[in-house]
Order: C-alpha cells, then sequence, then structure tokens
C-alpha cells in the first residue's frame, strides 16, 4: 500500500518547534509519508507543498494563541489552488486568553476545517480520525 502524504507545520509567525518534531516522529511511525514544512509557515507554503506532493491531508498547528487569525481563508485558497476537499487538520493553542472551546472548535469548523483539536491533544487522536478520513486500516 502507499504511504498517505501528510504535510505538517507550525502557521503563521509561530516558532515552537518541539510539538511540531513529535508530530511528525509520531506520524512517521505511523507509517505516513510526512513533508515537515517547519515553523513559521505561510498558508500558501501549505498549499504549494500540497500540490506539489499531491498530499493526502494537510495538518496545521499554532501554540502562540494567534491561530484563528492565520487560518482565516486558508479552506478558500486550498479551494482556489485545485485542492477541494482536501482534509484539513488545526490544534494547538488557536485562540488568545480562555476560550470555551466548543465556541473555538464551531469557529474553526466553520471556516472550513475538517478536524479541531484543543490544547495538549495527544497526536495520536488526531492519526485516528486521518486512518479514518484517508480509508486506512
Amino acid at each position: 500500500m502507499d504511504k498517505k502524504t501528510v504535510i505538517i507545520g507550525v502557521i503563521g509567525a509561530d516558532a515552537h518547534a518541539v510539538g511540531n518534531k513529535i508530530i511528525d516522529l509520531t506520524l512517521n511511525n505511523h507509517g505516513f509519508n510526512v513533508v515537515n514544512l517547519g515553523v513559521m509557515v505561510s498558508q500558501e507554503e501549505f498549499i504549494n507543498a500540497a500540490i506539489e506532493t499531491k498530499a493526502d491531508a494537510i495538518i496545521v498547528s499554532s501554540l502562540y494563541g494567534h491561530g484563528e487569525i492565520d487560518c482565516m481563508g486558508l479552506r478558500a485558497k486550498c479551494d482556489e489552488a485545485g485542492l477541494k476537499g482536501l482534509p484539513l487538520f488545526v490544534g494547538g493553542n488557536l485562540v488568545v486568553g480562555k476560550q470555551n472551546f466548543e465556541d473555538v472548535k464551531e469557529r474553526f469548523l466553520q471556516m472550513g476545517f475538517d478536524f479541531v483539536y484543543p490544547p495538549s491533544t495527544p497526536i495520536e487522536d488526531t492519526i485516528i480520525d486521518l486512518k479514518k478520513t484517508l480509508n486506512i486500516d
């Protein structure tokens, strides 16, 4: 079976590298072909990498609290670039301050993300959803 390709990175001006490395390692250990864009990644870099690699999904992480701003418009840009239907996952500390996660999740779903994870969600939880979405046993 061909490995599924997943684009990962930390969006915006966020330079939190440790979680990104853990996500990379864990996805690799679960048999994914991981294209790790690292930290401080723009929406365009995620999209270009997805196009170049014919990616099966994009996983965006953010820890510095500005994920909501950084992620606005990503689905529309993906659609315009020919990536309509590409699964979008996002997780981390996505907003500034203490906000009800269900409200935050709803805003990200409205923005076109398929899966939204609260802070400190183990990447293994994301992998379960990723495998279901990509029809991997």
